[in-house]
């Protein structure tokens, strides 16, 4: 029985310039008899315009642990669809089996625990005349397993935020709180 219950992570990996690849994938990890388990169940329908879907790296090659991905955007477009279910499902397998080569996940508790991956893939990547699929793997291949590591290490840990709250500040507060 896996001793991993409930683990989360996140991580942001920016896109090359003039592309909307950036990639915030955040994770859930833990048992399958847990309450991880129990959100992975209750996932299997589908909800409009947030297609879930198992991840696999391509066809009869779905990954161990089992893992769903969903998005945090309203999908629109079958444009869109294909880049999610594409590179960026292929991408996300990809980090998850390098992470079992690397022992960032645990080979011996692949069929004890479950993930949950909720994926940012920005709109504007389907209307894209000139979107990088290179550019939109290595985002969500780097986003993607470096979140897996902070789930697994507990990372950032209570020290190192309460070390930075001064310092690190949410980039969409620069100058709302100027003079603080």
């Amino acid at each position: 029985m896996s001793d991993i219950w409930f683990r989360t992570g996140e991580a942001t990996v920016l896109a090359a310039d003039g592309q909307f690849t950036d990639a915030m994938p955040e994770v859930l990890i833990g048992s399958v008899r847990g309450p991880v388990g129990q959100a992975f169940a209750s996932m299997m329908g589908q909800v409009q315009g947030h297609t879930r879907m198992f991840v696999v790296r391509d066809i009869n090659q779905m990954v161990r642990p089992a893992t769903m991905m969903t998005t945090k955007a309203t999908i629109e477009s079958l444009a869109y669809v294909e880049l999610l279910g594409g590179v960026v499902q292929g991408a996300t397998g990809d980090a998850i089996v390098d992470c079992l080569i690397e022992g960032i996940l645990p080979k011996d508790q692949a069929d004890e625990i479950c993930m949950i991956v909720m994926i940012w893939l920005d709109p504007r990547c389907a209307t894209h005349e000139t979107l990088d699929l290179k550019d939109l793997y290595r985002t969500n291949y780097e986003a993607t397993k470096l979140a897996i590591s902070r789930a697994m290490t507990g990372e950032p840990s209570v020290e190192t935020l309460i070390a930075n709250r001064t310092s690190v500040r949410h980039y969409a507060l620069e100058g709302v709180l100027d003079g603080e």
